[in-house]
């Protein structure tokens, strides 16, 4: 059995995290989501760092800040803010200088993980094959570049509808394209996410007309007036804030099948 006091004595917040979780067995699988995915989220910081390109870095810090909050990982979400304010702000010489701490501590939370799963030995790659996809009679096109986001509303809804995953905009454009969308209920897209991001996606429904066939809700973590008023510029149904919890994705699926 895993011991959470491992967690709690280095510093994660289990309490907050289970009052989102609602059970440690769901807080424990998604543990196991953090962990496949962050070797290669972290892989890609670093990438943009390099490249200097504050953009995309800004959007995956964004994504670990809101991966830390779900899973009690307090220090390592607030250094993620304050790299996404920075980098936002294009201070690549904030990135750079205080680069280093920010990497400490999310090897540290990776290393925890790890060690609490039993898991400290495993090399975790990110090269698992795609399945194709098969459409049921119901489902939820998810848009996030948050493999944790995309799998906690997967839980949520997992004997109801299908959950289709997109990472970014153009993979949810290229199903689109690529597929009957008729029993696709819907969609819950991000709006800050590397390569094509949120609002490229609404102007895609906008040029083409899709709205009406395909509601869309917003999942976003910028709680900014001017994100949240350039959303509702667009037929959106709903906004869902980060963190969320499994009721808040019910009313979202609520206000999206009453749409038509």
């Amino acid at each position: 059995m895993k011991d959470t006091n491992l967690l709690i004595s280095n510093g994660v917040d289990i309490n907050s995290s289970l009052e989102l979780f609602g059970d440690i067995d769901t807080y424990n699988e998604t543990l196991e989501d953090f962990n496949e995915s962050v070797d290669e989220k972290i892989k890609q910081i670093n990438a943009y760092k390099e490249a200097s390109d504050m953009a995309n870095y800004a959007i995956l810090v964004h994504s670990l800040k809101s991966d830390s909050r779900y899973l009690g990982f307090t220090k390592l979400a607030d250094l993620s803010y304050q790299h996404e304010m920075e980098s936002k702000a294009n201070n690549v010489n904030f990135v750079y200088e205080n680069f280093d701490e920010l990497m400490v501590e999310a090897k540290r939370i990776v290393n925890l993980v790890r060690q609490y799963l039993g898991k400290e030995f495993e090399v975790v790659t990110n090269e698992t094959a795609k399945q194709p996809i098969k459409i049921k009679e119901k489902a939820i096109l998810v848009v996030d570049d948050s493999n944790l986001v995309r799998n906690l509303i997967q839980k949520v809804f997992d004997d109801e509808f299908e959950v289709i995953p997109a990472n970014d905009g153009k993979e949810a454009i290229d199903f689109i394209e690529s597929n009957d969308t008729k029993n696709v209920l819907g969609i819950l897209l991000d709006l800050n996410m590397p390569n094509v991001n949120g609002f490229e996606v609404l102007n895609y429904f906008k040029e083409h007309n899709l709205f009406t066939q395909i509601p869309v809700a917003i999942i976003t973590g910028d709680d900014s007036k001017e994100s949240i008023n350039k959303a509702f510029e667009y037929p959106i149904v709903d906004v869902l804030n980060k963190p969320f919890n499994e009721r808040d994705v019910k009313r979202i699926l609520t206000s999206i099948t009453n749409f038509n």
